[in-house]
């Protein structure tokens, strides 16, 4: 289905068909293109009131169809144009208002559209009837115009021109008319006149001239150009001499006519010739050759036979050139312009009038080609149309003037409207997979001898290879890895993306762990039944962890083995005091409260514990006063031993000691052994248990795993899970592995865990490139195989058991077979015999005469291929070299003539820079005539220089870089791309051009003096030496020789960076860089360890109680920490804290019996944190024994005492050590590693105490111990690889240099080794020399044979060579072969040019004068064009006066030009001169021009004063009023005219004026002192007639004055207040007026 329009050419009816079978439905598209579209008068009720109508509007309706309606308006308009109401009209009249019609649809609009012609010129309004100028004066800025356009509604199908009322429909008609603006009109500019020529006759009365050129012509409307030239009259003082003719004669000649061709049979015909001498107002005598043009027909023949010699040939196998002949007028011309008799200017020799000539052949060119693909196949940004070209080939060379050839290419847009295109291909960077980490580059010359690379680990580098892709059309976003085919990189703009990253080598780190933590009580698995067998733990904690899954942490739980385990046990903590049972004393019982806790000390609930618990009372005794009272056990000393040998266990004690003696009846002491107890301790055998696991095993597949365990992995992958399995083992501390039941079960790490499977990964490789071109059309013969080669990208390298990686990365094929390019050559024939002219036309002129002379002869070339076999023409035209010469000059012997013999052979050379010689002698009776005896007309011998094949060798310019060898790296651009260590030292090669000059001095080809064009030498390029420092030293000792600090080691600098080396870090002062770990000094590496007090002793007096206040001791040994009690480990005091020494001895008390008696004092109470001064803290003490009545009380049981600062209260606070250098494994250089720092606990004093108090005091640590660092890479400076030498700058010269450049892939960072300056190498071009034709410039106009008449200028093409710098080098001429084909040059050039030399007073043009400066039209000093013009002319010149009737035209011509400015002109004015001055039109670059200034605008050139000055001594100014002479001042009347002049007072005038003149030219004389006096000669009156401005400022000056005066005086009169004191005197104001009015 589908919808047919068929137009009609008026567009009267339009049908539409619907195809669908066979039904056609025709209706009316548009209807209203039957009516007027102007509003119109329809009809009239009377002669008053008609209807008039609107235009009909767009069709509406619901559906596109013939079911539309359109509308108009109609109004009821009286004669004089108002409207009124419809009534008025007559109704019967009235027009309808509404009509069907059809709707177009929407789709219909797809079928037209509207084509627009390009924007007219702009034309001129005109202002009044057939105007089309402005006037000067009325412009502005600007003219107002209009500019056209054709505006047609065209098919889409055919684009054939419809009714414009279709595409109305659719859219408004674009506007036909547009508003524009032309500039004002600008008249010819010209320059000044040249000065006067000389006279044209030396005696008498002559002529001179001057001239001036045009500088811009006249454009929109402007002025036309003036006259040109200025002639007058000159007369010479001295006469003409007596006799000589008033006349000059000279011969004048014609142009030579067309060259016809010879024909013998009709030689009398063609070639008669009359002499013409006539009377005529002219007086011409001219002889005339009278030809017939019968020769025209066989001419044209000749033309058409040899462009189709053949009918199976379309272009021409052969050329032959024809000869003919040609005339001339010759003339004797008088000086005033008229003729006379030949004989009157020629005397023996009669002038040339005739000679041969080569026939004109024009140029024959092929047909078209077709035209080429559209140079813009595609749409993209750019909106400039595309181009296609088609070419055609000469067939026929030009000869003798023939018409030259067309433009033998052409070129036209294509593809205008780019949205009708395909989308251009974008072309985008793609990447490949990065490449392995490596570290060797980063290492330093120093490190790489002496360190083992497999073992590195840390920072390293890796690369990947950018490369070109083209992106598909249809795509916005890609990934990374979409396989596209790559391109050439020069496809993609913008950078490539980075092909060098930094990357990581995980390490294996050691862990940081915690001390040891006690060993802990007996258990066993609490799980499991209670065994017999349990064991002790301790442990320790990992503080800092690596991120490396590589690492192993060593074990942090040892045990040992232990008997009678419990995972749960009572703990009695005790209550209340003793209470007796009866009385106040003797026994009685306590409450105890029992808990059961675990193996950690934490309470669990009581079914855990075993057995019943612990009782709630215990029996207990409270002594009596006379009873021995006994002190409370002490806490167990620490063990003897840490665990339990063969021959030794571990003991430790307790004891108590006795606090009161008893009486009499009391109860008495325990003996001296029940005072303390042992027990054993450390049990447990020496045997430390613990479990060592291995590293991870790779992650393998396991058919049994849980898949929720991949739960514990947090991880997302499509990859499968596996497992990782270790081993586990038993080891006995210090002996080795035990078999796994005698360590702790629980304890044991796990063995398995589950893992993600390493994904499969297989090779992706980019499709292969393009084929590389190959020759479309032929190989030249003996050349090598050519190949064509075409590669792929390894994207992403195989892994993990994937598909693995093609070998054949890059492929190479010979193209197909090409036909070898075939050799065509010239084959010259035969030349022809020597052609005169015709007989006939010798006899009709000079009357008979011998068939001698000059002629021409003329031989036919062919072009034959190798074989022989003939060719067309244009095969040798294309392939064969140089055209040979098809016609030369020859000579007819007269008899007259000069007979030489034929030239020797040249005699033999006898080196270079010799010469040789030939030589000829005269014959027969040339030997005794004059002429023939003048060598330079006939020379008898001729000597040119021998040729020679010795060439001197001579070095030019610079040495290039020193380039080192680039050792080749095959595919490296095809496959995976490593990027290697580049060489940038060694041994290179340096190259430097060699000019090879001939013997004449003339450059030759470089490979006739060597075969490369070079000299080249070994160079040697410095290698980089690195910084180079010495090992670490050791390490230093602690910075701190309590708590926390660092230690530090440093290398020092051996030899500094040199040639680009590697640069040092950074150093210090002493040239050091420095290492710092953390340390941790001990602030108490021993201890005081004390042993119980003694008895108290007591010193007794006869038989008194030992009782009362007696002296105790005790023994106390610096011990080391960590020794046990049974060690013998003492060490000297000194090494333990003095400060803290507790005291050896000490008062002791004993009670005495029926005292009461107490416990020792308990321990202070703490005080507040931040030791508050109004705080107290306190101890107390129980009573044991109550006193006797009659006893003394009880001491105080409570004491306090003030918290003050360091004294009785300390504070304590965390402080953190510096942190540590970026600590890397040892195996690394650079990367991820960690800094440490510690953690102390400081007492308010300074003294550093052990974490444990500030922890008792719940000070917490929220500071980070440890964290990750980054130490950065020292990457060296990365390279591309050089690219290609691209080609010479200059194909031939001096000047040549080629390039090669290369681009950095990664910049030095850190200590790496920097960047070379060294990114372009240039090496010099081998020095060929240039061969160029030169033109050379045209030589003055030749008349050949006379005087004066139409000549020719001839310029000549020479082979030239230079050294590419002209014209520094001048060039020097060679042969013209060494150029090329100098015939084909000659043909694109114009060798000669008529010109005409004036005769004696014939009326003549000047030559062409110079081009003037490019100039722009302008607006308002703004160019709205870029192409600027420029201008010359020539002048008409005058000799004689009687001539003027036959003088040309002056004529100027124009050219458009680049570069161009705006110019402005200005008048400007000279110094007047007795009332004139010089007025003249300045351009704005300072030229003086006539033109270009406003006429109206003109300065006036001469002054005169109105009315006429004719008072005495006046005369008129330049200001164009009356004035006085010097010596005289003005007395002006009234009205600002001159009255009378005055003499001025005090000025001597030595001569009287005379009175009768006004002009002031015959006034005396004035000194420099009357001068000077006449210009202070106050004038209120200016030459215009206007009072003088300072008339006005004295005024108002002289006003504000009287205005001070007055109110000075107010001030002065005014009577003062009355004061106890009076007023100073005032003293009297004096003003002085001495008549000045300037005052």
């Amino acid at each position: 289905m589908g919808w047919t329009m068929t137009l009609k050419d008026d567009f009267r009816v339009i049908a539409w068909t619907w195809r669908v079978g066979n039904y056609l439905s025709l209706f009316f598209l548009l209807s209203l293109c039957s009516f007027s579209v102007q509003s119109d008068i329809v009809s009239a009720q009377d002669h008053h009131f008609s209807w008039k109508t609107g235009q009909w509007g767009h069709c509406i309706g619901e559906e596109c169809g013939s079911d539309g309606v359109q509308k108009r308006t109609l109004w009821c308009v009286h004669m004089e144009g108002w409207t009124s109401h419809h009534a008025q009209c007559q109704h019967m009249a009235k027009p309808e208002s509404q009509r069907h019609c059809f709707k177009v649809c929407n789709w219909h609009q797809n079928l037209f559209q509207w084509e627009l012609s390009e924007w007219g010129g702009c034309v001129l309004i005109p202002f009044f009837a057939n105007e089309l100028t402005m006037r000067t004066a009325d412009c502005i800025t600007a003219q107002h115009g209009i500019q056209r356009r054709e505006v047609h509604c065209v098919r889409t199908s055919n684009r054939t021109t419809v009714s414009s009322r279709i595409c109305e429909f659719f859219s408004q008609k674009p506007p036909v008319e547009q508003a524009c603006l032309i500039p004002c009109p600008q008249d010819c500019v010209v320059s000044d006149f040249t000065s006067w020529s000389s006279c044209s006759k030396t005696c008498g009365t002559g002529l001179q001239h001057r001239t001036r050129h045009v500088l811009a012509t006249p454009m929109y409307g402007g002025a036309k150009c003036p006259n040109l030239t200025e002639t007058r009259t000159c007369s010479n003082s001295a006469d003409c001499p007596v006799g000589e003719s008033e006349y000059q004669y000279s011969l004048k000649v014609g142009a030579w006519s067309q060259c016809r061709l010879l024909h013998h049979k009709d030689t009398l015909l063609n070639g008669r010739t009359t002499v013409d001498i006539s009377t005529s107002s002219n007086e011409n005598n001219t002889v005339t050759m009278h030809t017939l043009a019968s020769e025209h027909h066989s001419y044209h023949h000749h033309h058409s036979h040899q462009h189709h010699p053949h009918a199976h040939n379309k272009y021409p196998m052969a050329w032959e050139l024809d000869v003919g002949y040609q005339t001339r007028q010759v003339r004797c011309t008088r000086s005033d312009g008229k003729n006379a008799m030949l004989s009157l200017c020629t005397e023996d020799n009669s002038p040339l009038m005739f000679q041969v000539c080569g026939m004109p052949k024009d140029c024959q060119t092929s047909d078209w080609s077709s035209w080429s693909p559209c140079s813009k196949t595609c749409r993209s940004t750019d909106l400039s149309p595309g181009y296609r070209l088609r070419s055609r080939i000469m067939t026929q060379v030009p000869v003798g003037g023939g018409k030259q050839c067309p433009a033998l290419e052409e070129k036209e847009a294509c593809n205008i409207i780019g949205d009708l295109l395909p989308n251009c291909p974008s072309f985008a960077w793609r990447t490949t997979d990065w490449g392995d980490c490596h570290i060797f580059p980063l290492l330093s010359q120093q490190d790489r001898w002496r360190v083992n690379i497999s073992i590195l680990c840390g920072g390293g580098i890796q690369t990947r290879t950018t490369y070109c892709v083209q992106v598909p059309d249809d795509s916005t976003s890609h990934h990374r890895k979409e396989v596209s085919r790559p391109v050439n990189s020069w496809l993609c703009s913008g950078e490539p993306p980075s092909a060098v990253q930094h990357c990581t080598i995980p390490c294996q780190h050691h862990c940081l762990l915690s001390q040891w933590s006690p060993w802990g009580a007996c258990i066993h698995d609490c799980k499991e039944p209670q065994g017999k067998k349990g064991f002790r733990h301790r442990r320790r904690e990992v503080l800092w962890e690596s991120s490396s899954p590589q690492d192993i942490c060593p074990h942090v739980v040892e045990f040992v083995s232990c008997e009678d385990p419990a995972c749960y046990t009572w703990q009695v903590q005790q209550g209340e005091q003793c209470i007796p049972t009866n009385g106040l004393c003797g026994p009685g019982t306590a409450v105890q409260h029992a808990n059961c806790v675990n193996a950690e000390g934490k309470d669990v609930p009581a079914v855990f514990c075993e057995g019943n618990p612990p009782p709630t009372e215990v029996a207990c005794e409270v002594a009596c006063s006379a009873d021995c009272v006994v002190g409370s056990w002490s806490s167990w000393s620490t063990c003897s031993h840490s665990c339990a040998t063969k021959s030794a266990e571990g003991r430790q004690s307790r004891s108590r000691t006795v606090l009161a003696l008893p009486g009499k009846e009391g109860k008495r002491c325990p003996a001296a052994a029940a005072l303390e107890e042992w027990r054993v301790c450390n049990d447990h055998p020496c045997m430390v248990l613990y479990w060592e696991a291995s590293a991870w095993g790779p992650c393998i597949e396991d058919a049994l795993i849980d898949v929720n365990r991949s739960s514990f992995l947090n991880v997302t992958s499509s990859c499968a899970l596996g497992v990782q399995i270790r081993k586990v083992s038993c080891i006995k501390m210090n002996t080795g592995p035990v078999i796994n039941k005698r360590c702790s079960d629980p304890a044991r790490p796990e063995m398995v865990r589950p893992c993600l499977l390493p994904c499969k990964k297989d090779c992706i490789v980019t499709p292969f490139s393009e084929w590389t071109a190959c020759p479309s059309t032929c190989i030249p013969d003996n050349t090598t195989v050519v190949t064509q080669s075409r590669y792929r990208i390894i994207i992403q390298r195989s892994s993990n058991g994937g598909q693995e990686c093609p070998d054949t990365l890059y492929e190479e094929r010979e193209c197909e077979m090409l036909p070898v390019c075939p050799v065509y050559r010239w084959r010259t024939h035969k030349w022809h015999s020597c052609t005169l002219v015709p007989d006939s036309v010798r006899r009709g002129l000079s009357g008979p005469g011998e068939p001698c002379g000059n002629g021409l002869e003329t031989r036919g070339i062919s072009c034959v291929e190798e074989s022989g076999e003939p060719a067309n023409m244009t095969e040798c035209l294309q392939r064969a070299g140089p055209l040979p010469l098809q016609i030369r000059q020859c000579r007819v012997p007269c008899k007259d003539d000069c007979t030489v013999t034929a030239w020797s052979k040249f005699s033999d050379c006898s080196g270079c820079g010799t010469s040789r010689s030939r030589k000829r002698s005269l014959t027969g009776r040339s030997k005794k005539k004059e002429h023939c005896l003048n060598a330079d007309l006939y020379p008898l011998e001729e000597i040119a220089a021998c040729p020679c094949d010795e060439f001197l060798s001579q070095p030019y310019g610079n040495w290039s870089s020193c380039i080192l060898p680039n050792p080749s790296a095959p595919g490296s651009l095809k496959g995976w791309t490593s990027h290697r260590e580049i060489k940038e030292c060694g041994h290179g090669l340096r190259y430097r051009a060699v000019a090879c000059i001939d013997q004449q001095g003339l450059l030759v080809k470089p490979t006739l003096c060597t075969e490369t064009g070079y000299v080249v030498e070994i160079c040697h390029v410095a290698c980089p030496l690195d910084c180079k420092l010495s090992d670490w030293s050791a390490w230093s000792a602690c910075s701190a020789s309590c708590g926390s600090g660092l230690k530090i080691r440093s290398k020092w600098l051996r030899e500094k960076a040199f040639n680009g080396g590697r640069p040092c870090p950074r150093l210090d002062l002493k040239n050091q860089v420095y290492e710092a770990v953390r340390c941790h000094s001990e602030c108490s590496q021993y201890m005081w360890r004390i042993e119980p007090w003694s008895m108290c002793t007591i010193n007794t007096v006869d038989d008194l109680p030992a009782c009362g206040e007696g002296v105790q001791s005790r023994k106390i040994r610096c011990v080391k920490k960590g020794t046990t009690s049974g060690e013998t480990s003492s060490v000297e005091d000194s090494l333990c804290d003095q400060e803290e020494m507790p005291p050896r001895a000490q008062v002791c008390f004993l009670s005495c019996s029926n005292d009461c008696v107490t416990t020792p004092w308990g321990p202070w109470s703490s005080c507040p944190l931040q030791c508050d001064q109004l705080a107290m803290r306190n101890r107390s003490r129980s009573v044991l024994r109550l006193p006797a009545s009659e006893s003394p009380a009880c001491p105080e049981l409570f004491q306090s005492e003030p918290c003050i600062v360091n004294t009785t209260c300390f504070t304590y606070q965390y402080r953190l050590s510096d942190w540590s250098t970026c600590h890397l494994s040892e195996h690394a250089i650079c990367g991820q590693g960690s800094r440490l720092r510690l953690l102390d606990c400081v007492r308010s004093d300074g003294k550093i105490v052990e974490l444990q108090k500030c922890k008792q005091f719940g000070l917490i640590n929220k500071s980070r111990l440890s964290e990750s660092c980054v130490v950065d890479c020292p990457v060296s400076c990365i390279l591309s690889d050089w690219s290609p030498w691209a080609e010479c700058s200059h194909t031939c010269g001096s000047q040549g240099q080629s390039v090669r450049t290369r681009r950095i892939l990664q910049e030095a960072h850190e200590e790496g080794r920097p960047c070379p300056n060294q990114l372009i190498q240039i090496k010099p071009c081998p020095i060929r020399p240039c061969y160029t034709w030169l033109l050379s410039d045209w030589s003055s106009c030749i008349v050949e044979g006379a005087e004066c008449g139409d000549g020719l200028q001839r310029r000549n093409l020479s082979c030239v060579v230079h050294w590419g710098d002209w014209p520094e080098s001048p060039p020097q001429p060679v042969e013209d072969n060494l150029c090329g084909d100098k015939l084909k040059r000659m043909i694109q050039q114009e060798m000669k040019q008529p010109c005409f030399v004036p005769c004696p007073g014939d009326c003549h043009l000047t030559v062409w004068s110079s081009w003037s400066s490019c100039q722009l039209t302008c607006l308002e000093g703004r160019s709205f064009e870029t192409t600027g013009r420029q201008a010359r002319s020539r002048a008409v010149i005058i000799q004689v006066m009687e001539n003027q009737g036959s003088c040309p035209h002056q004529v100027f011509e124009t050219q458009p030009c680049k570069g161009g400015m705006c110019h402005t002109y200005q008048w400007r004015t000279g110094g007047w001169s007795n009332n004139e001055r010089a007025v003249w039109c300045e351009r704005s670059d300072g030229v003086n021009v006539t033109g270009g200034c406003f006429p109206q605008k003109r300065p006036t050139t001469v002054r005169h004063c109105h009315p006429p000055c004719t008072k005495p001594f006046s005369h008129c100014t330049p200001s164009g009023v009356c004035g006085c002479e010097r010596g005289y001042t003005e007395v002006m009347t009234m009205h600002g005219f001159l009255d009378y002049c005055t003499r001025t007072p005090g000025v001597d005038n030595n001569k009287k004026a005379d009175v009768k003149t006004n002009s002031g030219r015959l006034k005396p004389g004035l000194s420099p002192a009357q001068d000077l006096f006449k210009e202070w000669t106050l004038r209120p009156v200016g030459p215009d007639g206007r009072v003088k401005l300072w008339v006005y400022a004295v005024i108002a000056v002289g006003f504000i004055f009287i205005l001070f005066i007055i109110a000075l005086s107010f001030l002065v009169c005014k009577p003062a207040k009355t004061t106890k004191t009076s007023a100073p005197p005032q003293k009297p104001l004096t003003l002085a007026y001495d008549g000045d009015m300037d005052m």
